[in-house]
């Protein structure tokens, strides 16, 4: 099944899928933010978890032989392990709003609310919470902020982010087909290995970039790059769970929940295509896939129509990776990628 010509959508951001809607909230202090991804309606989840040293909540649910099928909102944050009370506060939020798992006629509801965590423990920012870390207050925030333009780089669960040797960051890309499928992706790069190519200026993404959407800067020079230390461009002193990309991917198309997961699978090679050495042991790579379901998939053999959107799923990965670093700003004495090059 040929989709035929791709384009970047209207906002180039996972919010061209339509019913989808994101939320950042930051505490500049502290150096740290939640992002929010809002489906509306719930959507079906699926997932994948590839990194070392992950930190998430409610994935083991993504099993699609599992009961629950869709969630109600996804929540990306900084602040290591402290970060997944984000999801706490996203929860309640939809909770009062009766948003959530209903099981028959009861009126009280369950918010489905996945989570996947990032390490800003170390950028500089004051961590002195005590007992009352930010993050519950966080993805409250975020929840009311979410609408379909939001701001890229420092923003969310970006601002304290840390990408290779440049500051990381939030970043977004969509696509859509000529037949109308639309696939957007949301990362949150903070990544240990490096998404530039070391001593070019160029990033690892730029044979996927859409009009000059990261700098278009051209392709680098990859000629011996097996020759390179596979550490070149990477942190200089990682620590094990304190690095890690963290994503969603959304589409309008119906996909089940197994094709959810397979969709993950798939995007997971963005990463691999923007992040050099990636999935690593300190990583905690997650990537989730809400699917809407306005658009049906049709007659078509559907594994063919997943395989298509799989393979756009993966480009705005790789293209989102290099946006957050390409809309990050200098942080401390984390500098970003323009500050270094003088873009």
């Amino acid at each position: 099944m040929h989709f035929g010509t791709i384009r970047k959508g209207p906002r180039n951001l996972i919010t061209d899928v339509e019913g989808i809607s994101v939320g950042n909230a930051e505490n500049i202090a502290a150096r740290t933010g939640v992002t929010v991804v809002l489906p509306e309606p719930r959507a079906n989840v699926g997932g994948d978890i590839r990194g070392g040293g992950p930190g998430t909540r409610e994935t083991d649910l993504l099993d699609p032989a599992c009961l629950v099928d869709a969630a109600d909102a996804v929540v990306l944050s900084g602040g290591s392990s402290w970060g997944l009370e984000a999801a706490s506060g996203a929860a309640a939020w939809l909770g009062a709003r009766g948003r959530g798992y209903r099981v028959g006629a009861s009126p009280l509801v369950s918010p489905i609310v996945p989570a996947a965590i990032l390490f800003d423990l170390a950028n500089g920012g004051d961590k002195s919470w005590g007992e009352t870390p930010p993050y519950a207050a966080l993805g409250r925030a975020a929840c009311e902020a979410a609408a379909a333009d939001f701001r890229l780089g420092n923003a969310g669960a970006g601002l304290g982010a840390t990408a290779g040797q440049y500051k990381g960051g939030l970043g977004s890309a969509s696509a859509v087909v000529a037949n109308g499928f639309t696939v957007g992706a949301l990362v949150a790069a903070n990544p240990f290995g490096s998404a530039v190519v070391p001593g070019t200026g160029r990033f690892w993404a730029a044979p996927y970039e859409m009009d000059g959407e990261f700098g278009g800067l051209g392709w680098p020079d990859t000629s011996g790059v097996a020759a390179l230390d596979p550490l070149a461009g990477s942190k200089a002193a990682p620590e094990p769970g304190g690095n890690t990309s963290i994503g969603v991917v959304a589409t309008d198309a119906d996909l089940t929940p197994a094709e959810c997961r397979r969709l993950a699978i798939m995007a997971q090679d963005g990463l691999a295509r923007a992040v050099r050495p990636v999935h690593a042991p300190v990583d905690g790579d997650a990537i989730f896939v809400l699917a809407t379901a306005r658009r049906p998939l049709g007659p078509a053999p559907r594994h063919m129509a997943v395989a298509s959107l799989g393979a756009m799923a993966a480009d705005c990965v790789a293209r989102a990776v290099a946006r957050a670093l390409w809309e990050a700003e200098t942080l401390g004495e984390t500098r970003a990628f323009r500050d270094v090059h003088g873009l």
